[in-house]
């Protein structure tokens, strides 16, 4: 059984004014994606976990520069890591931030080709 709450729409807002504290906070997000290497690594991990060699594989940058974002990332709540033998795997940490990468980048392919825009 399914309660009303559960069939709201995702664009919903959990709340009709946001907090000073809450435009603080969504803006350091929105700060940490203005990176475009950050940007590929979400964008990456959006698709599933990965560690850092795949990641740099992927994003075709250094091992030494994917970890130092990595880091900023993970200090910033955005991605977690687990350790699975000897390596570690990032993933995000939540659907809002991949709903987020994903709608950006959405968008932007929308400004660059010149398709449509969504009502």
């Amino acid at each position: 059984m399914a309660n009303s709450e559960s069939a709201a729409p995702a664009t919903r807002l959990h709340h009709a004014a946001p907090s000073s504290e809450q435009f603080t906070a969504a803006a350091a997000v929105f700060a940490l994606l203005s990176d475009q290497t950050r940007l590929r690594l979400l964008w990456a991990l959006a698709e599933g976990d990965a560690d850092v060699s795949a990641l740099a594989a992927s994003t075709e940058a250094a091992r030494p520069a994917v970890s130092q974002h990595l880091a900023k990332l993970r200090l910033a709540g955005l991605v977690q890591s687990r350790r699975e033998g000897r390596r570690v795997v990032y993933s995000m940490t939540d659907g809002h931030l991949r709903r987020l990468v994903v709608e950006a980048l959405s968008r932007a392919d929308h400004q660059i080709t010149g398709e449509p825009w969504h009502a």
